[in-house]
């Protein structure tokens, strides 16, 4: 069978120059490349290809959901040509599944500033107290799915590449290993039988869903849900993944509210004690969310959790304590939270200390899974790379590579063992410009993405680097000097913003001298609609993705164009 090229798609859907839809293509057109799609796959059964969420009703009103159609295949040839018949050739090498940005959220915490939202539209989202209990039904997804929906290989793993927690509390991270490990969720802190978060406060300047106010959410048309609250505290049972899991740090996951430098000096005290702040005067909010997007500046975090303004009482919690590096790892490493496994969820003893967080492991037969650390605990959401981590896998890639690149572009041949390989990290390379020392290893410089790019360019046997932290779906060819010094950066939305995704990602050798990776976007396995009242692990994890898509702060944009969702990314296979 002839497969589905690229050229087909540009002709059916409206796609041109390197595969970036660059207008809306027609009914009929999508129609027509979802035919030649269907064609390609073992089973589109619950993935994008075979129906994503769409608003009802277009324009700036609160809209329900509704299934539209699903989203072809895009084939994307900047690094590599397709060869016709390679669907016949096909072997599957691996399929693992990405989730990424989960922020698993205590709603109810007094060390949050949902007051600032107007500034940092991140501060606060109508749909996070749902969260726990949402991700489990992105669990639900994954074990409900058989494989690889272009090859049919089951998964071999999951990675999620970073901010599995929110703010960086150890009751967050508690009920991140629980939903994915399996066990029952008790989605709230402080008092047990009341939500004490800012949507029962009374405040116009949130979306309160027991009582109408003449708050901006409301104002575009956000209902009135009288039990949603009492329904996102209750107790829940998580089935956990049936197949393994592994983990890779973000910025939430290394320090408050992922942006605070680590160790301040009296943190605690606003984490676990009894005064959240939920609002302040415009120009106050205004001057401390400059400060906290400004890298190198001075936060006022006194000013920041407490000082003037609006002040209601909570109920203190200590399991709200945020946790240290190493008390995160030590967590995984924990035997109560093996769950499916690998013991450690990849971490080992030698990353208990909570120094050097990052680790190798087998992706499959021949293809090895490089975990990285790109964040700082100097604070600021963005990141960047170490030189100690740099050398590290410079080293890694040398020792299992049968060739690389020097410094000066020069190719060296060695003979060891050839392997293949597949980065993860939280960051992307346009979002590690963050160079700020990280207090782990206070004199180790600090490099960028674009320089970290260049190291991943000297080795022909990088496939891919994985990652998250912008929220937004993108896939980026990374080419080098000579074809087989290529490969692609894929980006993927988080799942507590809309769209929601997580990704699959296939790699297949297409005997050919050519490689196939396969990318589908995946949705929580929750009805596009539900009713009100139902108050079931789907039907809240609907409601999740309904606010989430009517938040004042969504960004229409996160879904990326055609071909940074469910794509073929072609390479030279470095092997053959």
């Amino acid at each position: 069978m002839s497969g589905f090229t690229r050229r087909t798609f540009v002709g059916a859907a409206g796609v041109a120059g390197a595969g970036l839809l660059l207008s809306t293509p027609t009914a009929t057109a999508v129609d027509r490349a979802l035919r030649h799609t269907t064609r390609r796959v073992v089973t589109p059964a619950g993935t994008t290809l075979e129906t994503a969420a769409a608003p009802v009703t277009a324009g700036p009103a609160y809209t329900r959901l509704t299934a539209g159609p699903g989203w072809p295949l895009v084939v994307r040839t900047e690094l590599a040509a397709g060869k016709d018949g390679r669907d016949d050739r096909r072997t599957a090498r691996a399929s693992f599944v990405q989730f990424t940005d989960l922020h698993v959220t205590d709603a109810e915490s007094p060390a949050r500033f949902e007051y600032l939202h107007p500034f940092v539209g991140s501060a606060h989202r109508p749909q996070e107290t749902l969260g726990p209990v949402a991700t489990t039904a992105l669990v639900d997804r994954v074990n409900n799915l058989p494989g690889g929906p272009f090859t049919g290989r089951p998964f071999d793993l999951m990675m999620t590449t970073g901010d599995n927690t929110d703010n960086h509390e150890r009751i967050e991270l508690d009920w991140f290993l629980d939903v994915l490990n399996g066990g029952r969720v008790v989605p709230t802190s402080g008092n047990p039988d009341t939500y004490e978060g800012v949507q029962d406060s009374g405040s116009a300047h949130f979306w309160n869903p027991r009582h109408r106010l003449n708050d901006p959410y409301t104002t575009k048309g956000f209902p009135q849900l009288p039990g949603m609250l009492a329904s996102s505290i209750a107790p829940f049972t998580s089935p956990g993944l049936d197949i393994p899991w592994y983990c890779t740090f973000g910025n939430h996951d290394d320090t408050p509210v992922g942006t605070l430098p680590a160790g301040l000096p009296g943190i605690e005290h606003w984490y676990t004690g009894r005064y959240k702040v939920i609002g302040k005067d415009e120009s106050t909010s205004a001057r401390l969310a400059a400060a906290l997007n400004k890298p190198g500046a001075a936060v006022p975090v006194a000013e920041l959790f407490g000082g003037k303004g609006t002040i209601r009482e909570v109920t203190p919690d200590p399991r709200r304590k945020p946790f240290t590096t190493g008390e995160f790892v030590r967590a995984h490493l924990d035997p109560a939270n093996t769950g499916p496994g690998p013991e450690g969820h990849g971490f080992t003893n030698d990353n208990a200390d909570g120094r050097d967080v990052y680790y190798t492991f087998r992706l499959a037969p021949g293809i090895t899974g490089i975990s990285l650390d790109t964040t700082t605990l100097g604070g600021f959401a963005d990141g960047s790379i170490g030189l100690r981590q740099f050398q590290w896998v410079e080293r890694t890639l040398r020792r299992n590579s049968s060739a690389y690149y020097d410094f000066w572009g020069n190719r060296v041949t060695q003979q060891v063992t050839d392997e293949l390989f597949v980065l993860f990290s939280h960051h992307t390379s346009k979002t590690m410009g963050n160079i700020l020392p990280d207090l782990r290893h206070p004199l180790d410089p600090r490099l960028n993405g674009d320089t970290f790019v260049g190291l991943l360019k000297r080795f022909p046997n990088v496939l891919a680097w994985v990652n998250g932290h912008s929220h937004r779906n993108e896939i980026t060819p990374h080419a080098g000097p000579t074809p087989a010094q290529a490969f692609w950066e894929i980006n993927t939305a988080s799942h507590i913003d809309f769209p929601q995704h997580a990704r699959i990602i296939e790699i297949a050798d297409n005997g050919d001298g050519t490689l196939s990776l396969f990318t589908t976007l995946i949705e929580a396995d929750a009805p596009y609609a539900a009713g009100y009242e139902d108050a079931s692990r789907a039907g809240l994890a609907s409601l999740y993705r309904e606010l989430s898509y009517n938040d004042i702060h969504a960004d229409p944009g996160a879904q990326g164009a055609a071909a940074d969702r469910n794509t073929e990314l072609l390479l030279v296979n470095p092997l053959a």
